[in-house]
């Protein structure tokens, strides 16, 4: 089974085409664009050898002329140029100018609002930004908006649905899009060599199996701060940020839940890993089901540590809902320090979701 890619930016003009890249075992891309109806011949059932490639030989193409893009945007003020300029700083510059990526894309909107294709490519913009050191509040909620915005523009556009899904219930997944992630690792270290080191670990969503039917939490795990006696985090240790996916629901449907916990850099916050790990406890409203009400982080070895922690899960609104804007609360419990060897504190933090649910159009 060799892996087929999916490209969804095309940079030769405004419109997003997907295009399909063949890859053997070795890395090495075999085909791009094949034909269909032979592909399993050309491809799948045949054997390649190792090309002995030196990397140090080969050429590198050039990146475009950014000025010179820029003065052409600038000039001609059509909505092509500044895709042209945005596809560049995204494709060439990324994630260093990810800022000028999604300002060039909002131009390009200001022009022609309703073009889905650059809906789609400034979600992709504020998903990498989430995904960098530049990140800031609410850009994986922007990024799943725009996916969605997007999609409304063209319910029949494969890759905008799969990006959406990637992260979003369990319920609409047409299969796990990275749970072969972990199995390639292993197979590398068996081969004797060491995988690449992941910046981002794919998340619970992205290699959640897909479910015909909602699974509920358990009731009988109970709530570990129900009277509400921990100290509240008022100084702002940790920070958090929730997504949800995907950005409407309809009575009835499910969303997935992503909370992000952050330590403050202006409190040079940190983890303190030697006591209980991060707890997060969903308090539902009536009528609601959840896939999980208590998640717990996994602990890092180091006794101090400042990365970002994540959690997802799955919640399943009552038919009877009526529209609009519905909230419900969650708080989670951690231990959080101040500063180089400052003060360790056990705290909690009541974090509020929202969700935007909408009347089904039929």
């Amino acid at each position: 089974d060799f892996p087929i890619l999916h490209d969804p930016i095309n940079v030769v003009g405004p419109k997003a085409v997907p295009i399909i890249i063949a890859i053997d075992e070795y890395g090495i891309v075999r085909a791009v664009g094949p034909k269909l109806e032979d592909f399993e011949r050309n491809f799948l059932n045949k054997n390649f050898e190792k090309a002995d490639l030196d990397i140090g030989k080969m050429t590198k193409p050039s990146a475009p002329d950014i000025e010179a893009l820029q003065h052409q945007a600038e000039q001609t003020r059509t909505a092509a140029a500044w895709i042209t300029l945005g596809d560049v700083f995204a494709l060439w510059h990324s994630p260093v100018r990810i800022n000028e990526a999604i300002s060039a894309y909002s131009h390009a909107l200001g022009i022609d609002p309703e073009e889905g294709a650059t809906l789609f490519r400034l979600g992709e913009c504020y998903f990498m930004r989430y995904e960098s050191d530049q990140h800031q509040p609410g850009d994986f909620q922007r990024a799943i908006n725009f996916w969605g915005k997007a999609l409304s523009k063209d319910p029949n556009q494969y890759i905008w649905r799969r990006r959406i899904q990637q992260y979003g219930p369990r319920l609409d997944k047409p299969y796990p899009f990275y749970d072969w992630i972990r199995q390639a690792e292993a197979d590398i270290r068996d081969r004797g060599e060491s995988p690449v080191v992941l910046q981002v670990l794919p998340s619970k969503s992205e290699i959640a199996q897909p479910i015909k039917k909602f699974l509920s939490a358990s009731e009988e795990v109970t709530s570990p701060d129900p009277e509400g006696r921990i100290h509240r985090d008022s100084g702002g240790l940790i920070e958090t940020e929730v997504a949800i996916v995907p950005m409407r629901v309809f009575p009835g449907e499910s969303a997935r839940v992503h909370v992000n916990f952050k330590p403050s850099e202006v409190m040079k916050a940190h983890w303190n890993n030697e006591v209980d790990p991060l707890r997060l406890w969903v308090n539902l409203p009536e009528g609601w089901k959840a896939d999980n009400l208590l998640l717990v982080a996994p602990q890092p070895d180091d006794i101090e540590s400042n990365e970002i922690r994540r959690f997802d899960f799955g919640v399943q609104l009552p038919q009877s809902i009526s529209p609009g804007h519905v909230r419900f609360t969650a708080y989670a419990l951690y231990y959080a320090c101040e500063g180089i060897k400052g003060v360790c504190q056990f705290l909690r933090q009541d974090i509020d979701i929202e969700i935007e649910v909408v009347r089904r159009p039929y």
